[in-house]
């Protein structure tokens, strides 16, 4: 996956892409996004951009199929629309069914003999068929190193003597039940999954620098029902997780406290709402609409830093057990101190600052690279996500996209040359 690490440099336009069109489809909790690219040799160019409103999802499952198609089919055909073409396939944003991490070694003794791209091939196929968890499906599946001998940490053994050659791989696991189900809505618009892409790690490839995927960066993608983690070392994801608590809780906890209708208690979190209470200045009256009530007279009135006193300790709570799970995997300290932020969550005032506080790291808001055609607008955190995916499909083959296209047949093996060539040359 090195070639879309490499995309993050300044001459970024230049890198060949795979000819045709892309169509990439982040499916959310509050929001659906679909981007269309035309790829060319040196260019990708967003040719369509769409974003609905998301409903029958809910932590990025299914729970109305007949909501979920339509807010899928309204995106994909306004996006369809404004670029004039027709699409069969998408790429799919995936958070649901609890994903997790999976880490598996694999080694073949050569005894002195140079490794050859058979030699690779066999490697990484007994390494993807050990990377496997019970009950679970595997959407994301790749070498991070390779041990030659008691060298650890090698990039690319091809061409090398060894004795004995060992793999790291990771992948990312999922119930497939809430993964089916997600796919079944997308198919029921008469389009086919091209593949499943973990959605932090689309993220971090379109908000990364080169730097940051190599020394190590923490990317977390806040939406409105999950807050998902992705961490890169050394040009790979190395670890993955979900933590099922998003922005709607915060909504959630204004409607509830301020007896305000869920979307009144969205638009005050939006204009008025701040993550910190030192960022919060004046003391304004916030006038909050009262649900069953009518007109302006029956809105509470509240100062604007008993909003900030509602929110704070939510998100206080949602980055701490982030905190949690990056110390209890290891990579709180290994992967650096470097924090990204996406998502269209992490959008609130004073976001950055109680991140920084809460995870002691430092910290940015990750905004992807911008493509020709691509509105300004759409440029935001939020869209972090949908840029990843049209990346990953203008620059992987299919086979790296998706795990269940095994190199089972010498056909398929210069894919694997090409894995092993781009991943690390």
């Amino acid at each position: 996956m090195g070639e879309t690490v490499r995309m993050r440099t300044s001459d970024a336009q230049s890198e060949a892409y795979r000819p045709g069109v892309v169509a990439a489809l982040d499916v959310g909790t509050s929001k659906t996004i679909c981007l269309l690219g035309r790829a060319e040799p040196a260019s990708l160019r967003v040719i369509g951009a769409s974003l609905h409103e998301s409903r029958g999802l809910r932590a990025g499952t299914v729970t109305s199929l007949e909501y979920a198609q339509e807010s899928i089919q309204d995106a994909v055909q306004a996006a369809e629309n404004l670029a004039d073409q027709q699409i069969r396939s998408v790429l799919v944003s995936v958070n649901c069914g609890t994903p997790q991490s999976v880490t598996a070694r694999a080694a073949v003794t050569l005894g002195g003999a140079l490794v050859s791209d058979s030699h690779l091939l066999d490697l990484l196929a007994e390494g993807r068929a050990k990377c496997r968890l019970e009950g679970h499906e595997i959407i994301h599946c790749a070498p991070t190193s390779y041990v030659v001998d008691e060298a650890r940490g090698v990039r690319n053994p091809s061409g090398m003597f060894c004795q004995r050659l060992g793999v790291q791989m990771h992948g990312v696991a999922v119930r497939p039940s809430p993964l089916q189900n997600l796919k079944l809505a997308v198919e029921r618009c008469h389009l086919s999954v091209a593949a499943c892409i973990f959605a932090p790690y689309a993220s971090g490839l379109a908000v990364l620098t080169p730097d940051e995927m190599q020394l190590g960066a923490t990317v977390i993608d806040m939406g409105a029902g999950v807050t998902s983690i992705a961490v890169f070392l050394e040009g790979e994801m190395v670890y993955a997780d979900v933590v099922p608590m998003g922005g709607a809780y915060v909504t959630a906890d204004l409607a509830g406290i301020l007896s305000a209708p869920v979307s009144a208690a969205e638009r005050i979190k939006a204009l008025y709402g701040a993550a910190l209470g030192d960022i919060e200045s004046g003391t304004d009256l916030i006038a909050i609409p009262q649900m069953g009530e009518n007109g302006d007279e029956s809105a509470m009135r509240v100062p604007r830093s008993m909003l900030t006193r509602i929110i704070q300790p939510r998100l206080e709570e949602t980055f701490g057990e982030v905190q949690k799970r990056l110390r209890a995997s290891g990579f709180d300290v290994a992967a650096g101190r470097r924090a990204v932020l996406t998502g269209g969550a992490c959008q609130l005032a004073g976001m950055r600052e109680l991140v920084q506080r809460t995870l002691n790291k430092q910290v940015r808001i990750g905004r992807p690279q911008g493509l020709p055609g691509l509105a300004a607008a759409s440029a935001g955190p939020d869209y972090a996500t949908a840029v990843g995916l049209l990346l990953a499909g203008a620059t992987m083959p299919p086979e790296l996209l998706n795990p269940e296209l095994a190199p089972a047949t010498p056909a398929k093996r210069g894919f694997w040359n090409r894995l092993t060539g781009g991943l690390w040359g």
